[in-house]
């Protein structure tokens, strides 16, 4: 059974553009999951190695034990409370930041380097593998931030990039959120946010899962994800690549 969220939750997130759910995922899932984690990490090579983190995209795809997580139906349930509508997956990621990497990842909305059409609540689900405080790497958000529209992308080396844009959120107040081993944030694909650099010696490790409407559709615009499905701008994005979260369940019990 999945539990509902508190309606201040939902009321905050659709003001604020974050929310965060403790404990969202169970401790005996999180073995399996954190487990499944390091094993890519070990063995599957990143096609985008960078010093701010490392990131494997659409693991859903190759790995059946996070394919589960993505594919999570409390977690899948909470993004479309908060929402509020129907979703589909755009795709999931793996993010790590290696031990004793420093860089930060600087203030950026997602959504600027999405090639999506119409999209107008995307969201993504942080779900912490591993225990996340602030010296780790865990995110600062600008509240309200996702009320900033049709934005060019932002650098996430640059930490000028957002400010330019946008001068007055240089002065907005800033959220820090720790995280323990299992809690999740959500924040609205246009909400910024910011990763401090992880100065533990450990692997700060967490599994995103982003989602947009179901409706949304390609714009043609080159992206990782989109390159080689040979799609046209202005499609639907197809169910078989880009599971509707009401079908999630079938996606799931596949991965078993």
């Amino acid at each position: 059974m999945v539990r509902e969220l508190d309606a201040e939750i939902i009321r905050s997130y659709r003001e604020q553009g974050f929310a965060c759910v403790r404990a969202a995922i169970a401790p005996a899932e999180l073995v399996k999951y954190l487990d499944a984690a390091e094993r890519v990490r070990r063995d599957v090579e990143s096609y985008h190695d960078d010093p701010i983190f490392n990131q494997w995209v659409n693991v859903w795809q190759s790995d059946a034990k996070l394919k589960e997580l993505t594919f999570h139906a409390q977690i899948a349930s909470f993004a479309e409370q908060l929402a509020g509508r129907p979703l589909r997956l755009w795709h999931d990621q793996l993010l790590i930041k290696n031990p004793n990497s420093r860089a930060p990842t600087e203030f950026h909305q997602d959504q600027p380097y999405w090639p999506l059409e119409n999209a107008q609540e995307s969201i993504t689900a942080w779900v912490a593998l591993t225990d996340v405080p602030v010296e780790r790497g865990c995110m600062c958000f600008l509240p309200g931030s996702h009320q900033k529209v049709h934005l060019p992308r932002q650098e996430l080396n640059d930490e000028d990039s957002l400010f330019n844009l946008c001068p007055e959120l240089r002065w907005s107040p800033r959220v820090t959120v720790p995280l323990r081993a299992g809690d999740c944030t959500f924040h609205h694909g246009r909400t910024a946010h910011y990763a401090h650099g992880n100065e533990t010696n450990q692997y700060r490790i967490a599994h995103a899962i982003i989602c947009t409407d179901s409706e949304t559709r390609f714009n043609g615009a080159d992206h990782v994800v989109t390159q080689s499905l040979g799609l046209e701008a202005g499609e639907v994005l197809p169910d078989r690549l880009f599971p509707q979260v009401k079908d999630f369940d079938q996606f799931r019990k596949a991965a078993n």
